[in-house]
């Protein structure tokens, strides 16, 4: 894995007045097979497989200019407000950061960030956050080097966003993702993500409305979740399951196979709670409405024939997917049957995406 990392570091002169801003705007992504569980340096235990989003994004605006002290200098803006919590962890992750873009001991920085959504609330913040600073930073990269390759720009991104928050790897592509290591598959690995190509039409606008039944911050961190991972009793089993299930979710993407996908899809996200409820100590992320709406989902879709089915992040929020064509039906039911057990009646409207975007 050496040899891997090393391709990463940068070996360039960096300008005397290197300065000015840059802007990227990337979303975030919902797991379909999970990522749950680590190894040191954010390396996976198991492969994941997302969507990536196109309305649940983040958008960062990074200002850089040559440093005036020899400690690093930054500020840390969150929705306009300077924000102490979130700028250690932007902090931490510079550091990690510095030795594959030598740039950073040479630059102070500020910081500009905000959400189309919650905070902390089951929707990958971290993914879509860390995925537009990893972004910006290779934009300046790449004014350092201007012969780097689009391709080892995203590739690099994705690598140096799985340093700050392992599933913001994810987030760099578009569409269908895959990360980790993956029999079968040539080309997975686990110090970035690889879009994923063959997939087939009625996946390239799936429907995602996330019904936001909790929008306040997670009784557990995503961190500590993973932590718990390493002395699981079922850590192996699980690993055994993500990988074959990571497997058949890439062939039911590319088959269109919308039964299996309904299966697969809710059984990964049945594991990832009942994964947390086996940890030691033991918690619960789901709130009483989380399951209310996957009752009302089940029934709705016995009753209407309509293969729609939820999916959950390490969050009480509902994910209701379905294919596009499908849309009005779904969002009539959401509208009458299932907007009250959403928080202040919030959800978001969101689908299948086709990844970040640079705005200056």
């Amino acid at each position: 894995m050496k040899a891997d990392i090393d391709m990463f570091r940068g070996a360039y002169k960096i300008p005397s007045e290197l300065q000015g801003e840059v802007t990227w705007q990337s979303p975030s992504n919902i797991a379909l097979v999970k990522y749950w569980g680590k190894y040191n340096g954010q390396i996976p235990m198991n492969p994941s497989v997302s969507f990536t989003l196109s309305e649940s994004k983040t958008k960062t605006t990074l200002k850089f200019r040559p440093k005036q002290k020899k400690s690093v200098q930054y500020d840390f803006f969150f929705e306009g407000k300077k924000a102490p919590e979130f700028g250690q962890k932007a902090l931490s992750f510079l550091e990690k950061a510095t030795p594959f873009l030598p740039f950073i001991s040479e630059l102070d920085f500020e910081i500009h960030t905000s959400n189309t959504f919650p905070h902390s609330s089951g929707i990958a913040s971290s993914a879509s956050g860390m995925s537009a600073l990893s972004l910006c930073l290779m934009s300046i990269e790449q004014k350092c080097n201007p012969t780097i390759s689009p391709d080892f720009f995203y590739q690099k991104s994705s690598f140096l966003s799985r340093i700050g928050s392992g599933s913001a790897c994810r987030s760099v592509f578009g569409s269908v993702v895959e990360w980790g290591v993956l029999d079968g598959l040539s080309e997975s690995n686990d110090l970035y993500a690889l879009p994923i190509q063959d997939v087939h039409p009625v996946f390239r606008d799936y429907q995602d409305t996330i019904l936001l039944v909790d929008e306040g911050s997670k009784a557990v961190s995503s961190t500590v979740g993973h932590s718990l991972m390493n002395r699981h009793p079922y850590r192996e089993t699980r690993k055994i399951q993500a990988g074959k299930n990571a497997k058949s979710i890439l062939e039911v993407l590319r088959q269109g196979d919308l039964e299996s996908f309904v299966q697969l899809v809710e059984q990964e996200a049945l594991t990832l709670h009942a994964l947390m409820m086996m940890s030691h100590p033991y918690f619960i992320l789901m709130k009483p409405n989380t399951l209310k709406i996957i009752q009302q989902l089940w029934a709705f879709r016995e009753q209407s024939g309509v293969p729609l089915c939820f999916t959950l992040d390490a969050g009480a929020n509902v994910h209701v997917m379905y294919p596009g064509n499908d849309k009005e039906t779904v969002m009539s039911w959401i509208k009458s049957d299932i907007v009250e057990y959403c928080q202040n009646e919030n959800y978001i409207c969101d689908h299948v995406g086709k990844g970040p975007k640079k705005l200056t």
